[in-house]
């Protein structure tokens, strides 16, 4: 088998176990959320302000944070409030939805109404991966440059919304938000776009109605979009392209007594019921 067919039977394996978690979710009523971004997007403080936001309401929700090492960003969303988990991925450079399936077996607060999948800093590989969510959303700081969505057209154009993070920073950072706007519906024409700032609040209760009131129809995983001329992206994931990250036990990362985590791509297991 070439490297190509193991990538996709990879795949292929990956989509049909999210595709059994998302109805497994969507029949307890859980509207699942997988966040994308680079590192340094502001998405775990948006995310914070998200879950006090809906603790204050008495909305049940969740958070699962995925990173390579540390567990500093659990620490920080679990001041909201809500219950959250870590899962280190010694890493592996996204998440997989075996990894989500066996993060939440046993550990899912029954009435979560929605829960939000904080995916690895990283646009590329993240895009690929089906985690059985019911929305995908794509953030960008306005530092992070106009063109962005036509450099990772999978990531943007597979979204179901479009979040511009750190707007007060808008102005000094010479923010062209008319170009980005542009961008994004050269690879995803039509999606709505929400502007945000953690600092201010601004974005958050749109942000928490948003997915509030997705509806239940969505359950399918969002297209994958082709590049501005029409090719894929090509690029490889996890053992079968060998890029060169370490996803074994071996990396280093420190624990918060306090803060569940998991290791690694998980082991099959039989899905929640």
């Amino acid at each position: 088998m070439c490297e190509a067919d193991l990538r996709q039977a990879v795949l292929a394996k990956n989509d049909d176990l999210a595709a059994r978690l998302r109805d497994d979710l969507a029949r307890q009523g859980v509207t699942v959320v997988n966040l994308l971004s680079s590192p340094g997007s502001g998405k775990t403080e948006l995310l914070g302000r998200v879950l006090a936001r809906a603790v204050e309401r008495g909305i049940p929700v969740a958070a699962l944070t995925a990173d390579l090492a540390t567990e500093n960003d659990a620490v920080r969303l679990a001041r909201s409030g809500a219950p959250v988990q870590q899962l280190l991925t010694d890493g592996l450079c996204h998440l997989e939805a075996a990894q989500v399936r066996d993060r939440l077996t046993g550990w899912l607060p029954p009435d979560t109404r929605a829960l939000f999948v904080e995916n690895v800093g990283n646009l590329v590989c993240p895009a690929s991966y089906d985690l059985g969510e019911t929305l995908r959303i794509a953030l960008m700081a306005v530092t992070e440059g106009e063109d962005k969505p036509l450099k990772y057209p999978t990531a943007f154009g597979s979204a179901h919304l479009v979040v511009i993070t750190k707007t007060d920073l808008a102005e000094p950072a010479g923010f062209d938000e008319d170009a980005f706007r542009a961008n994004v519906h050269r690879v995803n024409p039509g999606v709505e776009i929400l502007r945000s700032c953690a600092r201010s609040g601004d974005g958050v209760d749109a942000l928490l109605e948003y997915v509030l009131s997705a509806p239940d129809a969505v359950l399918h995983r969002p297209p994958l979009a082709p590049g501005p001329h029409g090719h894929g992206h090509g690029h490889s994931h996890g053992p079968v392209g060998g890029h060169g990250h370490s996803h074994g036990p071996d990396a280093a990362h420190s624990h918060d007594p306090g803060v569940a985590h998991s290791h690694g791509p998980a082991t099959a297991a039989a899905p929640r019921s």
